[in-house]
């Protein structure tokens, strides 16, 4: 039996019409049968019964079955066979059995009756990565598989299909092995995988094709990814983000990109700070379109960063405008916008039947801005305004609501530095909205949530400090 404890030798199995035989027909046979089915085995299942999923496989004739209780002569012809019981002396028979056949075996759970191991396993299309900790720690295994599985694109399955399809072509173009080698290093650094990854297969063939030499080769250029960033926790990034921020060679970034985020982002990129507040404007919008178009040309992989979501409130629309007059390749990665994050981390639900029925989206820096927007729209009831806006700009937004109509007693929840650990929530009253701001120095980055629905910040807080409202009770205690 395999005891030895020396590493194991890693193998991938062509097993397309070859028999398997899997001892077990309850629930962890199941989990089983699934990739070996998938990789063209011809399955029988030996068990004095099946559970309904498996005997629904049998129906449909995806399997074969052995009735009754295991027998040495159900190995022949197998090429692996799988111990899945919870008897353990039939999974010693059946390794036992299989040792005296030269058949590998694995015995689910028990790595002493074991001759051969399933790995966890990452699967995009043809390309596998098989992970193995020896049968000794397979919780391991299975966390670095959930951790890869986050950085690996899943346009990694058509580029390998490509390279399998092609492989012949590749083979006659470049016959020598340094040749192929020094091809596929300039292929995967290239367009063709950033092709597939936006959806865009002809593309990728025709780079391709230029890669190889039979197509006119494009222009050396690079492409931009807009990328939100979240409100700042680390953890509401979305997998494509995180993935784009790991292969970028720039990355131009906010001032209200939060250091979590940053620090996920590959090491020797070179990281641009462009970020703007309110007036003291660090990079002009200009500025940052110039640095797009100079790195992009430059046949850099350039990341914009922006806090939030880059299409509310971002600028997003402009710089794909710019990139797009310009001949740049980009692409687009949304992120969770403030007024979703803050309102989720302040427990303040944006919708509710009783409340709100209706959701504003709207941003407020400045008189200019005040000015243009519909007052007495945003002065009804029943309605929640999420406000992206300078604290600067609070007393005359108060004051155009009131003077339409707008209730002065509307709660509303003031969330500084939403979804991070420094976030503070103040709750008050749309009359004393000013005044409580500067009553508790609010600074930016901050949003405001107006309406029904604010009033639920107290009682449904559950992240941070406690909401800090108007009276020296309510503060003493939330202190």
């Amino acid at each position: 039996m395999a005891q030895d404890p020396a590493p194991l030798f890693p193998l991938f199995a062509d097993l397309r019409g070859r028999r398997v035989l899997v001892v077990g027909g309850g629930a962890v046979a199941r989990r089983k049968l699934e990739p070996l089915l998938a990789a063209g085995a011809q399955v029988v299942v030996g068990a004095p019964w099946l559970e309904p999923a498996v005997m629904e496989l049998f129906v449909e004739g995806r399997i074969g079955h052995l009735a009754g209780r295991f027998e040495p002569a159900w190995l022949d012809g197998a090429w692996l066979v799988v111990a899945a019981t919870d008897d353990g002396d039939v999974n010693r028979e059946v390794a036992a059995a299989a040792e005296a056949r030269r058949i590998w075996a694995n015995v689910v759970d028990d790595l002493a009756l074991s001759s051969y191991q399933s790995p966890a396993r990452i699967e995009r299309g043809p390309l596998q990565i098989a992970i193995s900790s020896g049968g000794g720690a397979p919780m391991l295994a299975r966390h670095l598989r959930e951790k890869l599985e986050t950085e690996l694109d899943e346009s990694l399955a058509d580029l390998a299909s490509l390279l399998l399809r092609e492989r012949g072509r590749i083979r006659a173009r470049h016959p020598r092995l340094a040749e192929r080698r020094r091809f596929f290093e300039t292929l995967l650094a290239g367009p063709v995988a950033e092709r597939f990854r936006a959806r865009d297969a002809e593309g990728a063939l025709r780079a391709f094709n230029a890669a190889l030499g039979e197509a006119p080769p494009s222009r050396d250029i690079g492409s931009v990814a807009l990328v939100g960033a979240g409100p700042g926790d680390p953890g509401l990034l979305t997998l494509r983000a995180l993935r784009l921020l790991n292969q970028a060679d720039v990355i131009l970034h906010d001032r209200l990109v939060s250091p979590g985020v940053l620090a996920l982002a590959r090491r020797d990129a070179d990281f641009i700070e462009v970020g703007k507040q309110a007036a003291n404007h660090h990079v002009s919008q200009d500025g940052i379109h110039a640095l797009m178009l100079e790195h992009a040309r430059a046949g850099r992989r350039v990341v914009r960063l922006k806090g939030g979501d880059p299409f509310v409130f971002g600028r997003g629309g402009e710089e794909l405008e710019f990139l797009h007059a310009h001949g740049v390749a980009f692409e687009v990665v949304p992120g969770i916008t403030a007024a979703l994050a803050c309102a989720a981390y302040a427990g303040v639900p944006l919708t509710h039947r009783d409340h709100a029925q209706s959701v504003r989206l709207l941003t407020a820096h400045c008189k200019d801005s005040l000015d243009t927007l519909d007052w007495r729209a945003l002065a009804q009831e029943k309605q929640t305004l999420a406000v992206y806006m300078g604290v600067a700009g609070l007393a005359g937004f108060r004051d155009r609501l009131l003077a339409h109509g707008r209730d002065a007693g509307t709660p509303f929840a003031l969330v500084e530095n939403g979804s991070r650990p420094e976030q503070r929530v103040v709750t008050g009253t749309l009359a004393e909205l000013p005044t409580l701001a500067a009553q508790h120095a609010v600074q930016s980055p901050a949003l405001l949530i107006l309406g029904e629905v604010a009033a639920l910040a107290t009682p449904l807080h559950w992240f941070g400090a406690a909401p800090l409202g108007a009276s020296a009770e309510v503060i003493a205690h939330a202190a």
